[in-house]
């Protein structure tokens, strides 16, 4: 059953004597749920997890709109990756008159990485033993070198009122002309 949808049960009104009863009609108003989004017949929730329980498995509980509890495991080497979607079959909404069907419970995995400096630069080579190995990058004397900073959208509303270089444009704007012979 979907929001909006509507439930007609024929001859259940009033009932009076000498009359035919009217129909009685519902329909149905989806409330928004704080933990499940629904898209048709699924379910759709976000999970956070920690880096550790990313990469090394983990045990968590779901419960559900109908009041059980699910158990879900991550088995040890099996990546979680930031944004990966895994589901649950027959965990979703039931499928309108199929009462034993329903649809999935879909996870996205929102992976929390730690804070800056949270291990000390005498541990961080340890932790790069553990994994996989950098991508080797050959520099040369031709590259410019830049540092990356903290991006910041309400700095960059400057660009919406003009370019650094817009005086140079100053005057008609013409169109470029073909050549005739």
């Amino acid at each position: 059953m979907k929001d909006g949808q509507k439930l007609v049960f024929h001859g259940e009104g009033d009932q009076e004597p000498d009359l035919e009863p009217g129909d009685v009609i519902i329909v149905l108003d989806q409330k928004d749920h704080s933990v499940f989004q629904r898209r048709g017949n699924d379910l759709v929730m976000k999970m956070k997890i920690q880096l550790t329980e990313a990469l090394c498995g983990f045990k968590k509980t779901i419960e559900t709109l109908d009041d059980r509890v699910l158990l879900i495991t991550s088995k040890p080497g099996e990546v979680i990756k930031h944004g990966d979607i895994k589901c649950i079959i027959n965990e979703g909404m039931p499928i309108y008159k199929s009462p034993l069907e329903k649809g999935s419970l879909i996870i996205q995995f929102l992976v929390a990485f730690p804070e800056h400096h949270w291990l000390s630069n005498d541990q961080l080579p340890l932790l790069e033993a553990l994994l996989p190995p950098r991508e080797e990058v050959m520099v040369s004397e031709e590259m410019d070198q830049v540092d990356l900073v903290e991006f910041d959208p309400k700095e960059r509303t400057y660009r919406n009122h003009g370019e650094a270089y817009e005086e140079d444009e100053e005057g008609p704007r013409t169109g470029v002309q073909c050549q005739t012979s």
